[in-house]
């Protein structure tokens, strides 16, 4: 798959384990791929969650709390340390990343848009990595669920505003199924959607994790925003990062592909 801009989204399941605590060999790999892919000639832009969920393994939190002042404060403290990672380790790599906050009040009218895309732009013809988040900190809307939603639909909406060829996003799936798999032992898995219709929407079923905050049905209904602005979208079992080597230098069907 020949795509020169490539946005990948990265949630909280894929980032850590069980317990909150960040998966070093993971980042690290993925982090590794990313540069090498850039490297490469590719334009990257890295959707990544994680901020709240590493927060509550950085304090020993036995789950995630409730009230959106705590949130708020734990996406803080997350956020801090994710960022200490990614730069640590695409540093090794020789690459450099940057970090990009947004709400939904930072892309809701042209003017807003175009300073953010000429701050993405900027950035990437410099060779540098966004890394991109939520500011959950700020954006009170997003945690009670009613801001972009969720950081699947961040990154369509990042995917479109930079014009990407392609969005991947990494979860703890491998990909769409015609009904929940962890369920129904008999769910088929697709390979590729030429168009996303009210039946395909109707097979998302539950929640993939207990770390993260969507489910297949948000990814879904990103693949939808991204298909009908004519961008691909790879919805693939992050497990392994390298995966990614498959989807853009091998040419492999992997995950779901959704035509844009």
């Amino acid at each position: 798959m020949d795509k020169k801009r490539i946005v990948v989204k990265v949630g909280t399941s894929t980032l850590t384990y069980e317990n909150g605590k960040i998966n070093l060999r993971r980042v690290d790999t993925l982090s590794k791929v990313l540069s090498d892919l850039r490297n490469s000639g590719h334009d990257i832009v890295l959707v990544s969650s994680g901020a709240i969920g590493v927060g509550v393994g950085k304090l020993g939190l036995e789950q995630r709390p409730s009230s959106t002042r705590e949130k708020q404060a734990l996406a803080a403290v997350g956020q801090c340390e994710l960022m200490f990672m990614y730069d640590k380790f695409f540093s090794e790599y020789n690459n450099t990343v940057a970090q990009v906050l947004l709400t939904k009040f930072s892309v809701d009218n042209d003017h807003k848009k175009e300073n953010v895309l000429n701050t993405f732009n900027t950035l990437l013809s410099m060779g540098i990595i966004p890394i991109v988040n939520e500011n959950d900190t700020v954006a009170i809307d997003e945690l009670e669920g009613n801001n972009f939603g969720d950081n699947d639909m961040l990154s369509a909406i990042v995917s479109t505003l930079v014009n990407a060829d392609t969005l991947v996003i990494l979860t703890d799936i491998d990909g769409l199924y015609t009904d929940n798999p962890r369920i129904n032992k008999d769910a088929v898995h697709i390979d590729v959607v030429e168009e996303i219709t009210d039946e395909i929407m109707h097979m998302a079923n539950g929640s993939g994790s207990n770390r993260g905050t969507g489910g297949m049905a948000t990814k879904l209904k990103a693949a939808k925003y991204v298909t009908d602005a004519h961008i691909d979208c790879v919805v693939v079992n992050g497990d392994n990062p390298e995966v990614l080597y498959e989807i853009f230098e091998d040419g492999k069907q992997v995950g779901t592909l959704f035509k844009g």
